[in-house]
């Protein structure tokens, strides 16, 4: 925006200073001169903005005379193409025009990234401990029989749940499949989650499974 508005004004200042007409005049611009040919003839005009279905900024185009002198040269959107006005279009273009967008192309995931992918995770997890901390069942913590019976908490644990603390706490992106959780965790204390990951991946001396270590407390 800042290219396009600096264009228009140097566009204004040029106009200003080479001719004294004012808007109460009853002659036409000089610029508009560069409309007044054939009827049916269309113009050549350089864009200083992009347009859509028209061009882009600096493009030379053709337009219809009625289209140039109502909506293009009113607003500045385009003007004559003469050497002056290319001129400062080319300059203007070089100090404000952005630069081009990096075009993005899609990789596909080989499976040789997809396991290092779970090895990076697996290896982190193995040695992390995730930490909730929950509001307890107040009701059923008083009526309980023994302190040895689990404390249940309010609202139970579940595989959505551990999935979105893995990727907060440690950053780590894992799928449903690779989290074995047949049903949701419902009291405080500390449990080992089991864990999926391809047999390929060679499991930490002294594992015999990959789990991860979920620690439960109350607020």
């Amino acid at each position: 925006m800042a290219c396009i508005q600096h264009s228009r004004n140097a566009l204004r200042r040029i106009i200003a200073k080479e001719t004294n007409l004012k808007s109460s005049d009853g002659a036409i611009h000089p610029l508009l001169y560069a409309c007044q040919g054939v009827r049916y003839k269309k113009l050549e005009v350089i864009l200083t903005t992009s347009i859509e279905k028209l061009g882009k900024a600096g493009q030379t185009v053709k337009v219809a005379p009625g289209h140039f002198r109502n909506h293009l040269m009113p607003k500045l959107l385009a003007v004559p193409n003469i050497e002056k006005f290319a001129h400062l279009i080319r300059e203007q273009r070089k100090i404000y025009q952005p630069e081009e967008e990096e075009e993005v192309k899609v990789v596909k995931e080989t499976m040789e990234d997809k396991m290092k992918e779970y090895e990076t995770a697996a290896k982190r997890l193995v040695k992390a401990r995730l930490a909730f901390r929950v509001g307890i069942n107040t009701a059923k913590f008083r009526a309980r029989e023994s302190k040895d019976d689990p404390i249940e908490i309010l609202l139970p644990v579940t595989k959505d749940d551990i999935l979105r603390e893995v990727t907060r706490q440690f950053n780590v992106q894992i799928e449903p499949d690779n989290v074995h959780l047949p049903s949701p965790l419902t009291a405080l204390g500390e449990f080992e989650v089991p864990l999926r990951f391809p047999k390929s991946i060679p499991l930490p001396e002294g594992k015999v499974k990959w789990t991860l270590q979920v620690k439960i407390r109350g607020k």
